[in-house]
């Protein structure tokens, strides 16, 4: 089937950087025999178009997103364009944070950081001015509060509202007990955020959680979609 780009946003963290790492190590565990190369679709390099001016024959490309914002909906598939690459020999895939298997992830990661019953439960996201993106959040949080049985709020580091430390604040307000998800990939300026909210307790990104190999594998074997050049209404987020 040729080629896996997993395209990730980019960071200047080196911890982002290394778990980016550490996704990639694992698919390529999983997949034998198959060449597994990294691209960015912002603040580092190689970009999407440099990586696929370099891959010979067919490529799948797998956005490793958790929201299909501006990146995944505009910024990418231009890149592709950028390339040369035509649908007949490059597949862009759906984001990865459409997968349900990512919500068991947040939940695994939630209750290894000490959340228990009758937490406060906030699910906290990055945050995009993409309304497609806000809505794949929203089913992902309808997602962890089945899980869970909470009450879950979502919250955003930047760019929507409402922000995850007024949120923590308004809920320790009534005296509970706050813990928060991280609808988050990797370390970063995001995480950071996040951690800094005033939260009894703060759930690390879903990193290289066996979850997120299995979505990366599950969109590189099928579902694979044309490649197409979105609009690019939406405005970019900021960088991290």
């Amino acid at each position: 089937m040729g080629t896996l780009v997993l395209v990730a946003h980019g960071t200047r963290d080196p911890a982002g950087a290394s778990t980016v790492d550490s996704i990639t190590d694992a698919v390529r565990h999983r997949l034998r025999g198959v060449t597994v190369r990294v691209a960015y679709a912002d603040v580092r390099a190689p970009d999407v178009t440099a990586v696929l001016r370099e891959v010979p024959g067919p490529a799948v490309v797998v956005p490793m997103f958790l929201a299909r914002g501006y990146h995944v909906r505009a910024d990418v598939p231009a890149q592709l364009v950028a390339a040369g690459r035509s649908s007949g020999d490059t597949r862009l895939t759906d984001a990865i944070g459409t997968d349900r298997r990512l919500v068991a992830a947040a939940h695994d990661r939630l209750l290894a950081a000490g959340a228990r019953p009758g937490d406060a439960v906030v699910f906290a996201a990055a945050g995009s001015s993409d309304e497609g993106a806000l809505a794949d959040v929203r089913l992902a949080a309808a997602g962890l509060a089945a899980r869970t049985g909470a009450d879950v709020r979502i919250a955003y580091a930047a760019t929507a509202t409402p922000k995850v430390a007024d949120v923590v604040s308004e809920l320790r307000a009534r005296r509970q007990r706050v813990a928060v998800a991280s609808w988050l990939l990797a370390p970063g300026q995001f995480q950071r955020v996040v951690a800094a909210s005033g939260a009894d307790l703060v759930a690390d990104p879903l990193g290289a959680h066996p979850a997120v190999v299995d979505a990366v594998v599950s969109r590189y074997a099928g579902g694979h979609a044309p490649l197409a050049l979105a609009g690019t209404h939406a405005h970019p987020c900021i960088s991290r």
